[in-house]
């Protein structure tokens, strides 16, 4: 009986995990055992059961005897048993909190809306001028909170009672939109008159656009299929933007403390450079001084993807792009990320739609990632000193922008997958926690950093050695200082003047211009931030026949023209990036870069035309007064047009020297004229 009792009861691996609980031990413990002392009979079967088996009972000289294994196994059942009561509470609270977590959340959420609040109310009540940011950002998203919530609970009932209206619109839309196409044209075409009446030379910028539209017409691939709805909405977001950021009041004081604000922020990059490299080589040395702002730019992104900040933002933006424009949700994600990101990194986004897309899809995500620039390179170039807010406004002008000019270039022939699509899957990143997309994030821009540097060393090395070759080339016909430069203000002057640069600008701006489209734009805007210190730092506009700086609108109009990747190098670097996410589209993606590089490169022209068309020159100020308080010890911008403007109003006649305008009969004047005598050369100062 014992036999077969343990053959019913054999410890297998499931059981085993049952520990004491197994029925094979349970069998052997509780199975009578016989008096040490009884019969022959039953002293005898056990030895027959367990002959030639290593036997588990020993005999014993007491009645009913236990084993140490028996032992054991109750002591193991009693240990467990006095865990699992033990852990009866944890259990509970487990289980609890697990049934309540919508309830925990929503009074943890209620405690943390309430302390902001009361922190918010606080920071209004004892200044509210200082807490004006604060105001707004708080604005934008409680008007999101409660734009999200009544979506998700009204927006279908709203839909329900606005179809009839939808299809009323529909219905009478045909005409409506050419009255309105008209209008807007016509209201357009007598602001800018009128806007412009002051500075006529600004309109040559709108010549500049309407020429560049024309051309990039004459390079579609396909005329007659053009998308103008796609082109006009495109051209009219980029229009209205820049509108806002370059002159209506809000625009310019809110992209104003942006660039401020982001200027604060990247100066936090000092701290960790200068603990690693030394003050010393910080201030002094360009990679230690400039490329750690990749590093820290790269691992804020990082972060703020890790929290779902960019992923919303690029939602938003190409919600809208997609609404207005008609264009499918795998361009037009790829094409707002490139706001923030990269060339490479923008298409990681739709990643596994990219086999699935048509060329002309293909070729506007090609258009984004060579019309804009990343968000980490940015923050260098706001390092040299170029200006933040041209920097932000021309980024997120030129999506809106790429996306037109894409369809203009190569319009939609063949029939899109995505076309209808309500929605495409954004991925997020792997990280488990806000550390590791730290880390990720600063690991990841060390091959950036890498690359910086080895551009700048190979692209700076090689440009001297093709002036040097053509200095040589040139001095053999007795053409002294031929340099790359000086073809590249020869050839693209005529576009540097169409964007709006005056005719004396127009040289340098098209060196600037071939740096960027031949070499990359990380050297135009070193170069660029040289002139525009020459300017602020007061030095005279012309050292005898070669100009040290540009004037305040020609460099905005290149802030805004080198703002992108659109240069030959990147040619490798795009489709390096695409060919490894899609190598069955090798074919395709060669097919079409060249014509996006094209396209891309005008995208930054035209944004360029729009701020030489937009700009708002800078007054000077009362110059008497400035003069009069100045101190001459050094020199400024502000300080050389006060001379200039005192040496404009200076009339020399038969020796002597008198002054019209508000000089006139200032007995500062001549005190004034000499003091501005010491730091520039005029012929009032000859005597």
């Amino acid at each position: 009986a014992a036999l077969l009792e343990m053959e019913e009861n054999q410890i297998t691996l499931d059981n085993l995990e049952k520990g004491a609980d197994n029925p094979a031990f349970s069998s052997v413990v509780s199975a009578p055992f016989p008096s040490c002392q009884g019969t022959g009979a039953a002293q005898g079967a056990p030895a027959n059961v367990f002959q030639g088996e290593e036997r588990i009972y020993q005999e014993c000289d007491g009645p009913c005897g236990e084993s140490k294994e028996e032992k054991r196994g109750e002591g193991q059942g009693r240990s467990s048993s006095y865990c699992r009561k033990a852990l009866q509470p944890a259990s509970k609270a487990k289980r609890f909190c697990k049934a309540h977590v919508k309830v925990f959340r929503r009074v943890l959420l209620g405690l943390l809306g309430v302390a902001y609040l009361c922190y918010f109310i606080a920071a209004c009540w004892l200044n509210f001028q200082r807490a004006l940011a604060l105001v707004v950002m708080t604005a934008v998203v409680v008007f999101f909170i409660c734009w999200s919530l009544f979506k998700k609970h009204c927006g279908a009932k709203v839909l329900l009672l606005l179809s009839p209206v939808w299809k009323g619109f529909q219905k009478f839309w045909p005409w409506l939109k050419w009255l309105l196409v008209v209008g807007h044209l016509g209201g357009l075409i007598t602001w800018l008159a009128l806007d412009n009446s002051r500075n006529p030379e600004q309109l040559i910028s709108l010549a500049g656009f309407c020429f560049l539209v024309l051309f990039l017409f004459a390079c579609s691939k396909h005329h007659g299929a053009v998308s103008w709805r796609a082109v006009s909405w495109g051209i009219g977001l980029e229009f209205l933007f820049g509108l806002f950021v370059l002159r209506t009041t809000p625009g310019v004081q809110a992209f104003r403390w942006l660039g401020d604000q982001i200027q604060l922020f990247l100066g936090y990059t000092t701290a960790g450079s200068s603990f690693v490299f030394g003050e010393k080589l910080t201030e002094e040395v360009f990679a230690f001084q400039t490329l750690p702002i990749v590093v820290f730019f790269s691992c804020v992104m990082s972060i703020l993807y890790y929290l779902g900040v960019m992923q919303w933002l690029i939602v938003k933006i190409s919600w809208l792009l997609q609404v207005s424009m008609g264009t499918t949700p795998t361009e037009t994600l790829s094409v707002a990320g490139n706001i923030f990101v990269g060339q490479t990194e923008a298409p990681l986004l739709i990643r596994p739609y990219l086999a699935d897309m048509t060329r002309s899809e293909i070729h506007a995500v090609m258009t984004g990632g060579f019309s804009t620039i990343a968000g980490s390179v940015m923050g260098a170039y706001i390092s040299f000193g170029i200006d933040a807010a041209s920097l932000i406004a021309a980024s997120v002008m030129a999506a809106p922008c790429a996306l037109a000019m894409s369809k203009l270039v190569y319009p939609e022939v063949e029939e899109s997958k995505f076309k209808g699509k309500a929605s495409v899957h954004l991925s997020s990143g792997e990280e488990q926690n806000i550390l590791e997309a730290a880390s990720n994030g600063a690991a990841a821009s060390v091959g950036l950093v890498a690359n910086i540097a080895a551009n700048l060393i190979a692209f700076l090395a090689v440009l001297e050695f093709i002036n040097s070759a053509l200095r040589w080339f040139g001095e053999m016909v007795d053409i002294k200082d031929l340099s790359f430069q000086v073809i590249c203000s020869y050839v693209l002057m005529p576009v540097a003047f169409l964007m709006g640069a005056d005719w004396a600008d127009s040289p340098l701006v098209a060196e600037l211009l071939g740096m960027k489209i031949f070499l990359n734009e990380f050297v135009a805007y070193q170069q660029l931030a040289t002139y525009k210190k020459n300017r602020l730092s007061g030095l005279e506009e012309w050292d005898g026949s070669r100009k040290q700086w540009i004037s305040e609108r020609a460099e905005s109009i290149t802030t805004f023209a080198l703002c992108g990747f659109a240069n030959l190098s990147s040619i490798g670097i795009m489709l390096g990036g695409l060919a490894s996410m899609v190598p069955q589209r090798k074919g395709d993606l060669a097919s079409v870069v060249l014509r996006a590089l094209l396209t891309g490169i005008c995208v930054s022209m035209l944004n360029a035309c729009l701020a030489g068309l937009l700009h708002v020159p800078t007054e000077v100020g009362d110059c008497v007064t400035f003069l009069r308080t100045a101190n001459f010890s050094s020199t400024s911008y502000t300080m050389y047009m006060c001379c200039k403007e005192l040496f404009a109003s200076s009339v020399l006649e038969n020796g002597t020297l008198s002054f019209t305008g508000a000089w006139t009969g200032l007995a500062e004047s001549m005190l004034c004229l000499t003091q501005c005598c010491g730091h520039y050369n005029h012929t009032s100062c000859v005597g």
